[in-house]
């Protein structure tokens, strides 16, 4: 029994050891033979190679989740030469239904296929699912032809679309289209390997948007791309704007724009008590989906959003932050008094008012009410030269508010001691002439009149959404230029101005304060004779503001003025606004207060 066991045991061992010896040796037999460079070519066409896989770029939405940037599935079409078998067919298809020149088309898929060379051939890339379904519909009618004439005719090459590949991918889409396109920016996405954000969130959040790129094994062979691995996607933005807000805004924007006969304009609506941007409304607007069109919509033009890239002197608006200093440094009280004789002079030169007039006795509220430049400059002189830029500078004037969108500007002040500063600058900078600003330096500045003195950052980012968390911007205060009472006291003045002169801005059933500005534009030489800047700021309600709407128009024609065109305007955003907002009439909502 023993020796029986034995020698099953030899003889086990013994045929797996030859069967072991003779896979050795015919390894080594394929690797002499003639054949083995066939195998080893055959083998190179499953070879992989690394490649880095960008995520899916992450959404934008406006606060209440509707989106505004996202991306859809489209197509990249290409063929693999080693199984094309009629070129013919596949250039006369896609000129068909994809659009692409024949010749093109036939000249890079009639190659005949050479190891040395690539194997795949991009041919278009971005092509709608639509036509997609149309390639795919026509090659599977091919396939059941060539299948029914196969037994009829043997050896007899069928019109075909074999060796024509369309794969998955995908573009940067905005469903909203010119809907805050200048707060939004866009994604080059056409650029694929180097595409990044333009302009706007697309830009400053560029790299959130985009997530983090992985490098991964992929194999050469395009039938298998859809094995590549899936990455996570980069963040999702939730924006503060209210998309009903932004889309109102731009309506009425664009009303007033045509009737006014105005070259552009710009409208900044936020929550002063957090510096939440609820629209910016600005012309011209980029449809991003075409973004390839950017010279055509802003030939020669330099700022994508001139609510924040635009630096224009701003008239009389720039009042408001001169009287809250004088105020608040306590040289004026509402009360003082002033006789307006209708010049002032400031380091040698006269100042005048804007129609060349004398007002007589006026108080402080009268000098807003009248927008007296002459009694402007004269408390700019009482609070002098040092008091006055220390509190332009304690506004942020000259200085980036650093709101979170690409492209913002800024142009510094002069101040005594710089070359080009002479006294006259005092009087002329009190009323916004001979300084310059955007419109969000403006209103972030102001923004403080209307907050108690407090000065909110001005954001559109609200929260950011990554990995299933969401993770809120809050509020920050970037600087308390002015004291609260300060603050109440100038929103007092000039909601008393606006209602004594019965200003076009007034909004039935609710209190706003507010102020016009009307600024003339500097050329080569000097100021231009008929063209000026027509701008309007103002807030409410009153007794709690829950918004400040800033309004520029540029060069408008039916009138210079700004409580002619800009006041206007504003009225109508605000009469929208607390709309859509839910703002019940003062009286309604002071009634239940005090409930």
């Amino acid at each position: 029994m023993r020796q029986a066991s034995f020698f099953r045991f030899w003889f086990v061992g013994g045929l797996l050891s030859a069967v072991g010896l003779f896979i050795f040796f015919w390894m080594i037999r394929i690797n002499l033979s003639p054949q083995a460079e066939v195998f080893r070519k055959i083998g190179s066409t499953y070879e992989t190679y690394r490649k880095t896989i960008y995520p899916e770029r992450g959404n934008i939405y406006d606060r209440w989740g509707h989106l505004l940037a996202g991306n859809v599935e489209t197509y990249e079409i290409g063929v693999d030469l080693r199984f094309v078998s009629d070129p013919q067919t596949i250039a006369a298809t896609l000129a068909q239904v994809v659009g692409l020149d024949y010749n093109t088309v036939y000249d890079s898929v009639s190659e005949p296929w050479d190891s040395d060379l690539p194997r795949y051939v991009k041919l278009a890339d971005f092509i709608d699912p639509e036509k997609i379904d149309q390639l795919d519909s026509i090659e599977k009618q091919l396939n059941r032809q060539r299948e029914e004439a196969s037994s009829r005719r043997r050896n007899t090459v069928m019109p075909n679309l074999d060796g024509l590949i369309w794969t998955p991918m995908l573009k940067r889409s905005y469903p909203e289209h010119t809907l805050g396109s200048n707060v939004i920016g866009f994604y080059a996405y056409r650029e694929r390997e180097t595409a990044r954000g333009y302009f706007g969130v697309e830009e400053k959040y560029n790299q959130l948007l985009a997530g983090t790129p992985v490098e991964v094994e992929v194999a050469l062979d395009p039938y298998k791309m859809n094995e590549i691995p899936s990455v996570p996607p980069g963040a999702s933005l939730m924006l503060t704007l209210d998309r009903d807000i932004q889309a109102m805004s731009e309506r009425i924007l664009d009303k007033h724009i045509e009737s006014s006969g105005a070259k552009s304009g710009v409208v900044v609506v936020m929550d002063p008590e957090t510096g939440e941007i609820l629209a910016m409304a600005v012309t011209p607007r980029l449809d991003p989906n075409e973004y390839w069109k950017y010279s055509e919509v802003f030939p020669g033009i330099t700022a994508y959003n001139r609510a924040i890239g635009t630096t224009y002197e701003p008239g009389s608006v720039f009042k408001v932050l001169t009287m809250a200093a004088a105020l608040d440094a306590g040289v004026v009280q509402p009360s003082t008094p002033f006789l307006d004789t209708g010049v002032i002079m400031v380091g040698g030169v006269p100042i005048r008012n804007w129609d060349r007039g004398a007002w007589g006795p006026q108080d402080m509220i009268g000098c807003m009410q009248h927008s007296l430049n002459v009694c402007l400059a004269w408390v700019a002189t009482q609070l002098g030269p040092s008091k006055f830029y220390n509190y332009l500078n304690n506004f942020g004037i000259g200085h980036l508010t650093g709101v979170d969108l690409g492209g913002e500007a800024s142009q510094p002040f002069l101040v005594p001691g710089d070359n080009g500063w002479y006294e006259v600058n005092l009087g002329t900078n009190s009323f916004g002439q001979g300084i310059a600003a955007t419109p969000i330096q403006m209103i972030t500045a102001i923004s403080a009149v209307a907050n108690h003195g407090k000065m909110m950052a001005p954001h559109v980012l609200k929260a950011v959404i990554e990995n299933g968390e969401q993770y809120s911007n809050p509020p920050q205060i970037i600087g308390k230029p002015i004291s609260a009472e300060t603050a109440e006291t100038l929103t007092n003045m000039l909601a008393t101005s606006l209602e004594e002169e019965s200003s076009a801005a007034l909004v039935d059933g609710y209190r706003v304060a507010g102020k016009t500005g009307t600024a003339e534009i500097p050329g080569p030489g000097g100021y231009l004779d008929s063209a000026t800047n027509a701008s309007f700021v103002g807030w409410g309600p009153v007794d709690d503001p829950r918004f400040i709407v800033y309004v520029w128009l540029e060069q408008p024609q039916t009138s210079p003025w700004g409580s002619v065109v800009a006041a206007p305007l504003f009225k109508e955003i605000v009469e929208n606004l607390v709309i859509l907002m839910d703002l019940p009439p003062d009286s309604v909502r002071q009634g239940m207060a005090g409930q």
